[in-house]
């Protein structure tokens, strides 16, 4: 028979890699499937300004349910009868509450706040993940792809 210690240090390691898997990239340099073939605007600038910021992470039912079910098996092992079934009850009510945050913060991310002044004089700021290094006075490019901004060297 399985150990208990054991089977729930494997879902803690199966619910990691699958929320790992899920997070989505804001960097610059990732484009998604849609992006692909498409006209994109290019506008010039300067950086005026680089600060570093947070990219919250994903909040998606994954967590919580994952969350959920390591804690109601986890509870189902405290007592019997009556006392197993709601030591199970609340730990997957538990679970649930720290599987949500867990995700959240597995999935958050470095990033960057750019302000750019534009050729045109005017001044605009993009977040993006921190996956390229920005400094005032560097001559960046916009790319423009319908409501997608990033900022390039």
């Amino acid at each position: 028979m399985i150990n208990q210690h054991l089977l729930k240090t494997i879902f803690i390691l199966l619910i990691a890699a699958l929320l790992n898997a899920c997070a989505s990239s804001n960097s610059g340099d990732v484009y998604s499937r849609d992006e692909a073939r498409k006209i994109q605007t290019i506008r010039k600038g300067v950086v005026e300004s680089v600060r570093t910021v947070k990219l919250e992470g994903t909040k998606t039912p994954l967590g919580t349910a994952a969350g959920a079910v390591i804690g109601g098996v986890a509870g189902s092992t405290v007592g019997d009868g009556k006392g197993s079934a709601i030591a199970a009850v609340i730990g997957a009510v538990a679970g649930g509450l720290l599987g949500s945050a867990a995700e959240e913060g597995i999935t958050r991310k470095d990033a960057l706040e750019i302000t750019v002044k534009l050729e045109s004089g005017s001044l605009v700021a993009i977040v993006q993940e921190a996956t390229e290094k920005f400094s005032p006075g560097d001559n960046v490019r916009l790319i423009e792809n319908g409501s997608v901004t990033r900022v390039s060297h």
